[in-house]
């Protein structure tokens, strides 16, 4: 029971209902006979002096300033990742969420100023933001049923938005800043830009050095909120090597051979060190953050007393609708004509499978600004009464948004047929015998088809999967493979994939097959020729092969192929014409087609 529960707070849904359970919670504490309890709660004194620094806060300070430190370091993080090994990596990819993101922060700034800028124009700031766990909870229960395409245009488009919004936090609603606090946050940041360029792969040393910097940012008066995001961008991302996951294994085998401590020790070093910093922190922050400390922050600011007609004065404060149209249709507006902006001026393009409906859909999400924007009211507003409206307007904007998407969803699925915004899942063309390579049973019940680049480190170590596969499923599942070169990272990958080709004309495919992996690092023509003259194939049918655009054009249709089924990296794997989603394992795989087997007496019935 409890780790079903566990299992389901980690999902976006999960989260987003558990957000909003805390937010409702909070509200009813804060209007119910207990209320003073709710207040006196967060005045708590907690008071850590070291040496002569103090750190003197109550307890609503130490969530606000202490623990959302933790938040935003997560989102750094996130940023790096993006930036890195992500959406963000390449030019086409990020410079529309780039514009779309830019709009979505000055459109609903604007449009706050527009309405409330006469009473309280230094609130500006909380309508820029966008409340991630919520939107892509909601996007969970509101959205298409396959949003995933739409779920990474709107983490990208919030990487920016979240960007954006922690500088402005960081930057306008900072007071008294001090000058020595500041210049010893500077030197953190600097230690930590030295840590990543001596590729240090402990954690130990960025968090050392992370808390150091929240305390000097503390201390300089200046938000904490813009230390955390710059700590994250700064603790450095990277793709899992070859040459590391190759070293764990060999680790693993002298492990299996001498079981002790010592052993133990090194496998556990050396897995840690294969996976980037950045990479490991976000999987150990990411939950907690998730689970304990975006709730906690809610229980902390949602509770606002609406007795005594506060509510009517809120409802009747320009304070409060200008957060509601600045966050509902600021963002909305902001968002959609920022991405028809980028995509009409041929910066970029929607992701496969996305439509016009599901942009505005998601664009109406982004009207949730909930954290951010609860945290710059906390920092804007000292009046009581305007807390209280500028609340409210966030609440409103939450409930409001969702239903605005939901609506927008459901006009796109019906007057335009978007029925999801992701890549397509079945296999097109399916599997045909007579010209697609195949090993196992032709006759065998269950296919796995696997899209696959003879450059990729990852493909070198999944292909090795099918004689667990064979060996476990006993003849029940056949293999077939497809190219997918990855031009842009694998300059060899398309050649040597011709040279398979090459090879089946001489029946030769697999064996060539098995050579270009245990070859990766060598793919050269003059290699691939080597190769050949190994397998004894006839050299000069061969080197004609390599040049027969016959060839050249079956390797791209097998690309054109992958496109049209959804594959867009390798390897991608299909089962019985179904695209895989998760681990590619032998283990997972085997798993899979067992599961498809449990489920075919219930379907035939």
């Amino acid at each position: 029971m409890a780790l079903n529960l566990a299992r389901r707070l980690r999902t976006d849904s999960g989260a987003a209902v558990l957000l909003l359970s805390v937010t409702l919670f909070a509200l009813l504490w804060a209007n119910s006979p207990f209320s003073e309890a709710y207040t006196h709660l967060w005045e708590i004194p907690i008071n850590v002096d070291i040496g002569d620094l103090a750190f003197d806060m109550d307890l609503h300070h130490w969530v606000n300033d202490g623990l959302m430190v933790v938040f935003f370091f997560v989102v750094g993080l996130e940023v790096r990742q993006e930036l890195t090994i992500g959406s963000l990596r390449r030019r086409s990819q990020r410079l529309v969420p780039l514009v779309a993101g830019t709009a979505g922060v000055v459109v609903p700034a604007l449009i706050y100023l527009a309405i409330a800028g006469g009473t309280a124009p230094h609130g500006w700031g909380a309508v820029v933001g966008t409340d991630t766990a919520f939107l892509l909870g909601v996007l969970a229960l509101v959205g298409p049923a396959m949003s995933n395409q739409l779920k990474v245009f709107l983490l990208t488009l919030s990487v920016v938005d979240d960007f954006l919004a922690v500088t402005i936090i960081g930057v306008v609603y900072s007071e008294d800043v001090r000058i020595t606090p500041l210049l010893v946050a500077g030197a953190c940041l600097a230690a930590l830009w030295l840590l990543g360029r001596m590729r240090e792969w402990r954690s130990t040393p960025y968090l050392l050095v992370v808390v150091v910097l929240w305390g000097a940012t503390v201390q300089a008066g200046i938000h904490p909120s813009i230390a955390g995001m710059l700590a994250g961008l700064l603790v450095p991302a990277a793709l899992t090597q070859r040459s590391d996951v190759v070293r764990t294994k060999d680790l693993y085998r002298a492990y299996w051979q001498s079981p002790s401590a010592g052993v133990a020790r090194e496998v556990h070093l050396g897995l840690s060190r294969s996976i980037s910093v950045n990479q490991r922190l976000h999987e150990v922050l990411n939950t907690p953050v998730n689970v304990v400390v975006v709730p906690l922050f809610a229980l902390a600011n949602a509770g606002i007393d609406l007795r005594g007609g506060a509510l009517g004065e809120a409802l009747g404060s320009s304070i409060t609708w200008g957060v509601v149209a600045g966050l509902v249709l600021g963002k909305l507006v902001g968002i959609s004509l920022g991405t028809w902006a980028a995509v009409r001026a041929g910066l970029g393009t929607l992701p496969d499978g996305v439509g016009p409906g599901s942009v505005l859909g998601g664009a109406a999400l982004c009207g949730i600004g909930f954290t951010v924007s609860l945290l710059v009211i906390d920092l804007a507003f000292d009046d009581e009464a305007q807390v209280q409206a500028a609340t409210v307007g966030v609440l409103l904007s939450l409930v409001l948004a969702s239903l605005v998407a939901w609506a927008l969803f459901r006009l796109a699925r019906v007057r335009w047929g978007e029925e999801s915004a992701d890549l397509p899942m079945a296999l097109d063309p399916p599997v045909d015998t007579r010209h697609d390579h195949l090993r196992g049973d032709p006759e065998a019940p269950h296919t796995i088809v696997e899209y696959l680049d003879f450059e990729c480190p990852f493909c070198m170590r999944a292909t090795g999967m099918w004689r667990e596969l064979q060996a476990e499923l006993d003849g029940r599942v056949r293999y077939v493979v497809r190219h997918l070169p990855l031009d842009d990272v694998h300059p060899h990958a398309r050649l040597a994939a011709v040279a398979a080709e090459a090879a089946a004309r001489q029946g030769r495919f697999w064996e060539m097959h098995d050579v270009l992996f245990e070859n990766q690092t060598a793919l050269e023509a003059e290699d691939l020729r080597a190769y050949a003259a190994s397998l004894g194939l006839d050299a000069e049918q061969f080197e004609a092969d390599l040049a027969d655009d016959a060839l050249h054009a079956r390797v791209a249709d097998h690309a054109e192929s992958a496109r049209a089924s959804g594959a867009q990296g390798t390897p991608t794997f299909f089962l019985d014409g179904v695209r895989h989603q998760g681990p590619h394992d032998a283990a997972t795989l085997i798993a899979a087609i067992e599961a498809l087997e449990a489920a075919e007496p219930d379907e035939a019935r």
